[in-house]
């Protein structure tokens, strides 16, 4: 009998660790092929003012982004797994390497899953709140 449940018990193992190694391995592939998201030059070039103030853009990611996002901006937010691409881990060098207007860019007009936010935070300088707060989550 001691033996039949220790089988079964490795049985169990293998099956968890199989699952759970096929799904990593499948959002491993869905980051990999993350289609590009070009921001026209205009766009790119704009940078954020001086004065923006990262306190109300903290406050606007806990409203509008840290649900897919997650708290540190890892992707991990608790809408994340139901999304059909991931949403971005902002702590990479990759995405801190993007220019103010292409995050703003980004921000505002969306794609796919991610909504436009220049009608939800109507208020430009929120919006670049918003981009400051995303430039605290570099690793």
């Amino acid at each position: 009998m001691k033996t039949t449940q220790k089988i079964a018990s490795l049985l169990v193992a293998a099956v968890i660790a199989v699952v759970f190694l096929f799904g990593n391995l499948a959002q491993a592939q869905t980051q990999a092929k993350a289609k590009p998201w070009p921001v026209p030059d205009k766009d790119k070039a704009m940078k954020a003012p001086a004065n923006t103030d990262v306190a109300t853009g903290k406050d606007l990611w806990a409203k509008h982004c840290k649900s897919c996002h997650g708290s540190k901006g890892l992707g991990d937010g608790p809408k994340a797994a139901s999304l059909k691409t991931f949403p971005g881990d902002f702590s990479a060098a990759a995405f801190q390497s993007s220019t103010d207007g292409e995050l703003l860019y980004r921000t505002d007009k969306g794609r796919d899953e991610m909504p436009k936010y220049e009608t939800k935070i109507p208020a430009i300088g929120d919006r670049w709140a918003l981009v400051a707060f995303m430039r605290t989550l570099k690793k």
